[in-house]
């Protein structure tokens, strides 16, 4: 059966060509979304295998967590920069869950999955979210929870304002404007559990800081947190 799947994953690619959402080139038979020239050439930060890293060290004095990983780096010109636009404005969903998928069996091969029980993925303003049509984090965190068997909760966190850019701001003004930004409506659901937070990109930090402040304020929670990439800054 697989063969005659192959052979007409072939005709098909004669009229409908699959590309490359990074470089654009054309897919051949077993890649999917992105080509392996690709994905060998992301950045990686192994951050999944080192404990104190630079991401974790970011969040110390900020909010209390257990160990924190990136996939890859965020910075201008990165294949991952163009992988997320690609997820949050181009409606390509498949790419965050092929790369939730992928990253899950990484942090799944590297013991960072142990004790996790519930997957949480930062939730969007309902308003953003209706415009969009979809939450880039429930994408990547259903590939996480595809590679390790883990569930997915989204109706623990919600966001409750809806706020702009963090990136132009203080760090003070940063903690100011998200301040209040989530609140969690299920805290029995999650008492005595051990949550990985999962965004998309962490940038200034604030916004995970945030989600995971109220995680913390509402139960006796541990959290964990991981992004598909964080801002170049916070991985040197």
């Amino acid at each position: 059966m697989s063969r005659f799947k192959d052979i007409g994953d072939d005709f098909l690619s004669l009229f409908f060509p699959r590309l490359c959402l990074s470089c654009g080139a054309h897919l051949v038979r077993g890649e999917r979304i992105i080509c392996t020239g690709c994905l060998l050439t992301v950045a990686r930060t192994d951050f999944h295998v080192r404990r104190n890293n630079t991401l974790e060290q970011a969040f110390w004095g900020r909010c209390l967590i257990e160990r924190a990983a990136a996939f890859s780096v965020y910075n201008r010109g990165s294949r991952i920069r163009k992988l997320i636009h690609e997820l949050k404005y181009k409606g390509r969903k498949e790419a965050g869950t092929m790369l939730g998928d992928l990253y899950g069996r990484i942090l799944s091969d590297g013991g960072f999955m142990e004790g996790i029980d519930i997957i949480v993925p930062v939730p969007l303003h309902p308003a953003r979210q209706r415009e969009r049509g979809y939450n880039q984090s429930d994408c990547i965190a259903s590939g996480i929870s595809a590679a390790t068997r883990l569930p997915v909760r989204n109706d623990i966190i919600k966001r409750v304002e809806r706020r702009g850019s963090q990136t132009q701001h203080g760090r003070y003004d940063r903690w100011e404007n998200v301040k209040g930004l989530f609140i969690v409506s299920k805290p029995e659901a999650i008492a005595g559990k051990h949550l990985l937070v999962v965004d998309d990109v962490v940038t200034t930090g604030s916004t995970m800081e945030a989600c995971v402040n109220a995680l913390h304020e509402a139960a006796d929670v541990k959290v964990s947190i991981v992004a598909l990439a964080a801002a170049q800054k916070l991985t040197l």
